[in-house]
Parts: structure tokens; sequence; C-alpha cells
């Protein structure tokens, strides 16, 4: 434990870790309550709007969240954190505008956008999770990621918010995560004053022009990757129906559980690379740490596994095998994410670009084909395919750059 809390690899992805999984708990909690507490229907249309306002955020990153990360040990900090938020935020309010503009196109449940100070609310919110987000990035960044989590718990807070504002109905559920949202803003911005890092209202033009390829090609890259979470599910229920696609989806959201993992100590050596610190050295370590963690908590979903997917409901035991095959992919998604981390240091777009593309293109066929052949877990056998082949070419370009 001494050497986690000494080394910032190991700290920066325990606590990127811990940001996961706290927020998955209290997202499961928060849900859990909306359903007891208010009606169906309100709680169908503020999913609907928080899903959009959250895909709005995530679109609307442009690739700067890993600028942050890469350009903060070169550029001044300050001009790099408010140009990221000014031009991330500003894109963000933007589309939620257009979202509004569509909404009643989109879904005529949506019609509570049609109210002037309902649309104020959803476009001020939209800003507020933006800024969060690059915050949030930010400590970790800095090697900070217990800010990170601090910032998670807060937002969490939104819970305690969900039975104070049950007369708002739609609004409360909403409003819950916005409020929570600007409380975990302010207090963001009071650490990063603190740390010395302040928001200023200007863009640094040099930043912008620096770190446009590189923004543009991680944004692209992290489309590709994260495009499948949500095209599979469609294909899932195009080919087996809506009942499999319910197994699948609990399945694969307790796979995405192991999977923060790499996901975690891939970034922390993104954020360690872009310090200047050993690659391959600290490439090494996060492997080591990653299958360390990995192999006792695939073991263990082997086991309980059934038991697990029991305690949601007994209906769901026929994603099991697919659970058990998903998981054993975590391992080459290990390999996978460091790689991409290693070019995000190296500022090497094209090989982002071509292991991403590579894992999509692979993934959404083999998805449809297996599907067809293995019925559900046929999408668990893809998703081991898929990372198996990326994971064979991370070990020929490791080979060719004379990493192995």
């Amino acid at each position: 434990m001494k050497q986690i809390a000494k080394n910032p690899l190991y700290k920066n992805s325990f606590f990127i870790m811990l940001t996961s999984f706290t927020s998955a708990g209290f997202g499961f909690i928060f849900w859990m309550l909306a359903a007891k507490f208010y009606p169906k229907e309100d709680v169908g249309i503020s999913t609907a709007l928080i899903s959009s306002m959250m895909l709005i955020v995530i679109l609307s990153r442009l690739g700067f969240n890993f600028s942050v990360i890469r350009f903060f040990p070169e550029m001044d900090r300050s001009r790099v954190f408010s140009s990221s938020v000014i031009v991330t935020t500003t894109f963000a309010i933007f589309l939620s505008i257009i979202f509004i503009l569509i909404a009643e196109c989109i879904s005529p449940k949506l019609n509570i956008l049609k109210s002037a100070e309902v649309s104020l609310i959803y476009i001020i919110f939209v800003g507020i999770a933006s800024v969060v987000s690059i915050t949030g990035v930010t400590f970790v960044a800095i090697r900070r990621a217990e800010f990170q989590f601090l910032q998670s718990l807060i937002v969490g807070s939104r819970v305690a918010l969900l039975i104070p504002l049950i007369n708002l109905g739609v609004l409360g559920i909403f409003c819950s995560i916005g409020v929570s949202m600007a409380v975990a803003m302010i207090v963001s911005f009071s650490i990063l004053y603190f740390l010395g890092i302040k928001l200023k209202f200007a863009i640094d033009r040099d930043f912008i022009e620096r770190s446009f390829k590189f923004s543009l090609g991680n944004y692209s890259a992290g489309m590709f990757i994260t495009a499948p979470n949500q095209i599979i599910p469609l294909i899932v229920l195009n080919v087996l129906g809506a009942e499999e696609t319910a197994h699948y989806y609990i399945a694969f959201s307790i796979a995405s559980l192991i999977c923060m993992i790499p996901n975690a100590t891939s970034m922390s050596l993104f954020v360690e690379g872009s310090y200047g610190e050993a690659l391959k050295r600290n490439t090494i370590r996060a492997l080591t740490f990653a299958f360390l963690l990995l192999i006792p908590s695939v073991i263990f979903i082997h086991l309980y596994g059934g038991r697990i997917l029991a305690m949601i409901g007994r209906d769901y035991l026929s994603g099991l095998d697919l659970l058990k095959v998903m998981v054993l992919s975590s391992f080459f998604v290990t390999f996978c994410s460091m790689y991409l981390s290693i070019k995000r240091v190296q500022k090497d777009i094209s090989g982002l670009l071509y292991l991403s593309a590579l894992i999509f293109v692979l993934l959404i066929s083999l998805s449809y084909v297996l599907l067809i052949a293995f019925r559900l877990v046929g999408v668990g056998y893809a998703w081991v395919l898929s990372y198996g082949i990326g994971t064979i070419f991370v070990i020929i370009s490791a080979r060719r750059e004379g990493w192995i």
C-alpha cells in the first residue's frame, strides 16, 4: 500500500478505478430510488434528458480531454485548462440548443423542452456537466486523481436530493443531477485555484493550433472504441429480440466494471508518459498492476457470476456464458489500451487510429456474424477475437519499434 501511495502511476490508477466504481454505484442507487419514488413516466422522460445531456458532453469533448493531459507538462496549465473549458463548453451549449430544437421530432415525450424555463435549465446543466468533465480530467492530468474521486462523491450527492425535489416530477430527477454537478464544479474550481490553475476567459491560439491534430485524432479514435457499446445492443435487438438484448446489457454492464481496471491503468500510464517518465518501464509496471487486479477479478466472475446475475433476476442467468467470455477479453483489452496510451504519449495519431479502427470494424462485423451462428454468447466471442487480433497488432508493432 505504501508503494501505491508514493508511486503516481499506481496512485492515479487506484483513484481512477475508485471513481469509476463509486460513480457506477451511485448511478445504480440513484435510479433505484427514482424508480421507487417517482412515476414511471417521469423516470422515463428524465432518463432520456439525462442520457442526451451526457451524450452531448461526450460529443463536445472534441478530444480535448486527452489534449489536457498531453499538453499540461509542456504549456501554461491555466491557459490549456481555460481554452479546453471554453471550447468544449461552448460546443456543448451549441449542441444542446440543436437538441432542444429537434427534441420533439425525436420523441413527442420530450415536449417538456418546449418550455423556455425547462430549456434554459437544460442548457445550463449541459454547460455545467461539460465543465465538470474537463475539471475531472484536469485532476488526473496533474496526478491528483483523488480530487476527481472527491468530485465524483459530490456528484453522487444527487441521491440525497431526489426525495426533497420529488414535487418537481421530471425536473426533480433532472435537477438533482444538475445541482450536484454545480456544487462539484464550484468545489473543483476552488481546488484548482488553490493548486495554481485558474480559469481565464480567453482562448490560447497557440495551444489550439498545436493540439488540433492530436485532439481530432483522439476524438476519432475514442468514437471508434466507444461506438460499439451503443451499436451492438441494436444488433442484438434486431437479431435476437428485446429479451436477449436485456440479457446482453446486464452481462455487458458487469464486464464493463472489470474493464475499468485496464482503462484506469492505461490512463495513468498516459499521464506519466506525458510528464516524460520512462515509458517502457512504466508500461511494464502498468501491465503488471493491471493483471494483478484482473486475474482475481476474472476468477471471481467465473466462480460467482451466476449468483450475481441471479440477484438481479433469475431470467438473466441465460447471459452467464456471455459474461464469462466477455470478462476474458479484458486481458486483451489491457494490451490494446496500453498501446493506445503509448501512441498518445508519442503523439502518433496514425498508430492510434489504425488500432481503434481495426477493433471497431472487427467488433461490429464479428458481433453480427457470430451472433447469428452462436446466438448471445457469439458477442462474447466477437469481443475476444476483436481485441485478441488487436493484441497481435500491438505485439507486431511493438517488435517493429524495438519494444520487445
